[in-house]
């Protein structure tokens, strides 16, 4: 079947503007051939699309019928254009990344990777490691764990051992691993890390008291604010030690677990897909 697509354009424009003055103007034709466009149109469907007024045009039903349908598909032709825009096809790339290895490890380097791969428009979301990739429609997530996540690729990234980090003020105070018991401890929502790490330190953990977060970003932020001593991955806050902001007093450190590459099992890699995990890969390996 042959579409006038010259009239439906006609049509579609000068339905949205409810002039064929300014329809002209947008298609950069004169008003006589958007007119004689939609005439042609109407003709052939063998239905008024419009209400001639002396000052504009109005919709009828069939022309309200057809509208909707014509605007989101030449929406959708345009965004496929918009793709191409480069000379290239585009692909939008949608991850989702743990907000501590995207401050502290991917943002650095997405230059490099936007420098390296024009084509892919990545979309970057942060989560705290609660994810739900089908349901958010990413393509990757990069989170903190096991591995163990059902339906899901993993493919491990680093390991990121923690370790107590504070204000050098409040570093200036332990001595060792039990003068701990004397300052407020930053809690995440693992509620053995703390644990776990004065069990490394051969130390009974003491009661713990202080607030819990929910982001290690935001609680290397109350550390660095003089709260108290959070547990986290020094590597993943390498500026702010180099700094000195915050300050590593014991080279205690405990594995909980390490970043993973992740996306659904019954999703099909995507070139844009494949890109960023062969980029991501080497990138982890050169340190």
């Amino acid at each position: 079947m042959h579409l006038p697509l010259n009239a439906l354009r006609a049509f579609e424009a000068s339905a949205r503007h409810l002039s064929f003055t300014r329809a002209a103007i947008e298609l950069n034709v004169t008003q006589s051939a958007v007119s004689a466009q939609v005439k042609n149109l109407e003709e052939r469907l063998g239905v008024p699309l419009f209400r001639r007024l002396p000052r504009g045009l109005a919709l009828t039903d069939e022309g309200h019928a057809l509208l909707p349908m014509l605007s989101e598909t030449f929406a959708r032709i345009g965004a496929v254009f918009e793709q191409f825009r480069d000379g290239r096809l585009r692909e939008v790339l949608t991850v989702a990344v743990v907000g501590t290895f995207a401050v502290g490890w991917l943002i650095p380097r997405l230059e490099a990777f936007h420098r390296d791969h024009p084509f892919v428009d990545l979309r970057l979301l942060t989560h705290n490691n609660r994810v739900d990739l089908a349901g958010e429609g990413l393509d990757y997530a990069i989170r903190f764990g096991d591995g163990a996540w059902h339906g899901t690729h993993a493919e491990p990234l680093m390991d990121a051992p923690l370790s107590p980090v504070c204000t050098p003020e409040i570093a200036a105070r332990l001595r060792e691993p039990a003068d701990l018991a004397r300052e407020t401890l930053l809690r995440s929502y693992r509620t053995d890390e703390w644990a776990r790490w004065f069990g490394a330190a051969g130390v009974a953990p003491p009661l713990l008291r202080g607030p819990v977060f929910d982001s290690s970003v935001t609680m290397a932020a109350a550390a660095m604010q003089g709260l108290g001593v959070a547990l986290l991955p020094p590597a993943m806050f390498g500026q702010a030690l180099r700094d000195e902001r915050l300050v590593q007093p014991f080279g205690i450190a405990v594995s909980t677990g390490r970043y993973w590459l992740t996306r659904l099992k019954s999703k099909q890699e995507t070139i844009a897909m494949r890109e960023f995990r062969a980029w991501l890969l080497a990138a982890v390996a050169a340190g």
